[in-house]
């Protein structure tokens, strides 16, 4: 066995990218079977929240800082 990745022969370089793609396969599953099935287009509706008649404010007693 190579400990080197420079000087490792095609086998080693083979067992390397098999791997990886292994590895990779395996988190994109567990992220698709982790993943939640909200569905999310009606609770967007529900949160509408829409303006009301506008206010003016002529006098405050409070201090302002900007």
């Amino acid at each position: 066995m190579n400990h080197s990745f420079h000087s490792a022969d095609r086998s080693t370089h083979l067992k390397i990218v098999v791997v990886a793609l292994v590895a990779g396969i395996a988190v994109t599953a567990f992220g698709i079977a982790t993943r939640s099935n909200v569905d999310y287009s009606q609770t967007a509706s529900r949160a509408v929240v829409k303006a009301g008649k506008p206010v003016a404010v002529t006098s405050s007693g409070d201090t302002m800082v900007r």
